[in-house]
């Protein structure tokens, strides 16, 4: 039998004994939906404002520490008006500000002629169009804004319009395809240590109400916000972590975690929050966080952002309302179109936020509204914050300063200290929450491969999730206990042709290898949830693994899990000598089986193929290799160890080939 013709067959026998295909989707959707009814429950029990207002405290700071805090410090906004256009009725100043040190955020702000004193504002965040605060339909909602009477501060985010983190001078291109690419990009390097991309959306916000408290002509009392998809992701952070807002609409993003996940949508890092689906936060948090202060919810029929999502959870918040005696102070305005901030609802905004920031009737025309052409807005000469300033911040940097800072501490602690607290940190994550149950091996029919026999193995690595292996032996092996080797590698069961040689020589040797496919590799992958490759970006594992991130888990602690559950398994099987248990890893595997041998001292020893790759190299290197690249991280890691470290603390049973 040939291997592709046994991989197969194995396909199709494993089918017959569970249906491993949907297992990951059914185990990661149950444990949220249990945090969403738990979620539920809480919100249910506040019963008065005293208690609504120690759940938003709480709310608050579980947040941001979810974020790895905010960046601390605040740096001088040196802020200065690079350029002024002059409209009919209002002007539009190019403002640069630094919301950290040489960090430049590039912003248009709106300003009506013949103000009378200190007025209402309104800071509009773009969402993930290229050209950021100049695209035109975001042009339309602040020229909507300005003509109700209102202040409009317009800024670039990361990786937009003036913004670009990869712009390459020499080239005159961004490298990155697009915002979500760079966003991901950036994000799971963010990810890694502790510190995720979403602060630094978050605080480039605060900074831009830092501004507009500055000016004379903006009353600090009433200032609001609004945005559209990943515009609408910051209003909603905004609402619960900068108290100043006097006003909120947030636009195409509002909905419910249960909605969203069963759309089968993945999204880009800024809007993964590590843990926040656990503590039972959803997106009724966002309005609650505003009560009794006015929000008026846009959304769109036919959003992938699910409008049903949308409505129940404006349903479910308006009794917070109800307990300060504002019941109309929470609306939902609702369009018939797809994702997109619509003319309506520029309209219905300007009335919303005129209405309540000026105390007045406002009736705009966004359909009559006119645009300028993109670079007219720019700040900088040339439209890129890299090519105005030559040594600016960008996400990039100031990720890699996060790290450089662990690293700083690292150096105080003792070795085996920060192994310690590396080895509980990772338990935690790894081993904590999760149910043992009995493995209840199947052991299917043994074929024959060239002179080794194959048996396909499955068994319960936790409840709902079944781990499969290849267990391999030579077909002249004499019969009774052999040592086992656990061989750990990128797409498991399904790679056994690129590995045939090393099993030969291992059996070859007297020992049986076992091949282990855990969650969601192999013969355990998953069927498709979207419309991307099941390892592609933004695909199915990749939105099962945010989802896990979500949960404070990770495929990658998951998987670890697995392995150690795999010498549960084999401790079971008589045949199986455990004396002198061997892991075998290489690829993007290894880090997984560094982490169980860590955890594990039954693994007696642990070979590696090929060289150990930093983890770090993810945040040192701006142009790291991101192929499925998302598996390999346990979010937070590199806040206290890196792969050449376990290496390290695993030398007495580490070897490298």
């Amino acid at each position: 039998m040939s291997t592709e013709s046994l991989i197969q067959k194995t396909k199709r026998a494993s089918m017959a004994y569970y249906d491993v295909a949907s297992q990951l989707q059914r185990v990661v959707y149950d444990r949220s939906l249990a945090a969403f009814a738990a979620g539920d429950q809480r919100r249910d029990q506040i019963a008065n404002p005293a208690q609504l207002d120690t759940y938003r405290a709480k709310l608050r700071r579980d947040l941001i520490e979810a974020l790895g805090g905010l960046p601390f410090g605040e740096t001088a906004l040196d802020a200065q008006v690079t350029g002024r256009i002059q409209e009919n009725g209002f002007c539009i100043e190019k403002i640069i500000f630094q919301a950290r040190p040489a960090c430049y955020v590039t912003a248009n702000l709106y300003l009506p002629d013949r103000l009378d004193g200190p007025t209402g504002a309104v800071l509009f965040l773009c969402g993930h169009a290229r050209e950021g605060k100049q695209y035109e339909t975001y042009q339309v909602v602040c020229r909507s804004l300005v003509e109700a009477g209102l202040i409009v501060l317009a800024q670039d985010p990361v990786g937009q319009g003036e913004r670009f983190g990869y712009y390459e001078p020499a080239a005159g291109i961004s490298v990155m395809a697009g915002p979500t690419e760079e966003h991901d990009h950036a994000g799971t390097s963010c990810l890694l240590t502790g510190a995720p991309i979403a602060r630094y959306f978050i605080h480039d916000a605060m900074r831009a109400i830092d501004y507009l408290c500055q000016r004379p002509d903006v009353d600090p009392e009433r200032i609001g916000v609004t945005g559209s998809s990943g515009g609408g992701t910051q209003t909603c952070l905004m609402m619960i972590c900068d108290p100043r807002l006097a006003a909120a609409a947030p636009t195409n993003f509002l909905t419910s975690r249960r909605a969203y996940l069963f759309a089968g949508g993945a999204q880009d890092a800024e809007q993964i929050w590590p843990n926040f689906t656990a503590l039972g936060y959803d997106h009724e948090d966002f309005l609650l966080a505003m009560a009794p202060r006015p929000v008026q919810v846009n959304a769109v029929t036919s959003d992938f952002f699910p409008i049903e999502g949308t409505r129940r959870s404006v349903q479910r918040a308006a009794r917070f309302w109800d307990m300060y005696g504002q019941a109309d102070g929470l609306t939902l305005c609702e369009d018939d179109s797809t994702h997109m901030y619509t003319s309506h609802l520029a309209g219905q905004t300007a009335m919303f936020m005129a209405r309540h920031l000026l105390g007045r009737d406002a009736n705009p025309n966004p359909q009559a509204i006119s645009c300028l052409e993109p670079q007219q807005l720019w700040c900088t000469p040339a439209g890129q914050v890299k090519l105005a300033f030559p040594a600016a911040r960008f996400v990039f940097e100031e990720n890699l300063a996060v790290h450089q800072a662990s690293l700083s501490r690292w150096k105080q602690l003792p070795d085996e200290s920060r192994r310690e607290q590396t080895r509980a940190w990772l338990a935690e994550r790894v081993l904590a929450n999760r149910d043992a149950c009995a493995p209840n091996v199947r052991l299917l029919a043994v074929d024959r491969l060239k002179n080794l026999t194959v048996q396909s193995c499955l068994w319960w690595s936790q409840p709902g999730l079944m781990n499969h292996a290849y267990r391999i032996r030579s077909a002249t092996a004499s019969a009774g206990p052999s040592p086992v080797v656990l061989a750990l590698w990128d797409d498991g069961t399904l790679a056994l042709a690129e590995h045939l040689k090393w099993i030969q020589m291992a059996c070859a040797q007297g020992r049986q290898v076992w091949i282990l496919d855990p969650s969601g590799v192999g013969h355990a992958a998953p069927g498709p949830i979207n419309d991307r490759g099941i390892q592609e970006r933004y695909g199915t594992l990749f939105k099962l693994n945010d989802d896990l991130i979500w949960l404070g888990d990770s495929l990658a602690a998951l998987r670890a899990f697995d392995v150690i559950r795999a010498i549960d398994m084999l401790a079971t099987l008589p045949d199986c000598r455990l004396d002198s248990l061997q892991a075998v890893v290489s690829g993007r595997s290894s880090a997984v089986g560094k982490v169980a041998a860590l955890l594990d001292a039954r693994i007696r020893s642990l070979l590696q193929i090929g060289a150990t790759v930093p983890l770090a190299d993810i945040v040192t290197e701006r142009y790291y290799d991101d192929e499925r690249v998302r598996s390999l991280i346990i979010p937070g890691l590199l806040q206290f160890a890196d792969l050449p470290d376990l290496d390290r603390w695993l030398a007495d049973r580490l070897a490298i080939s």
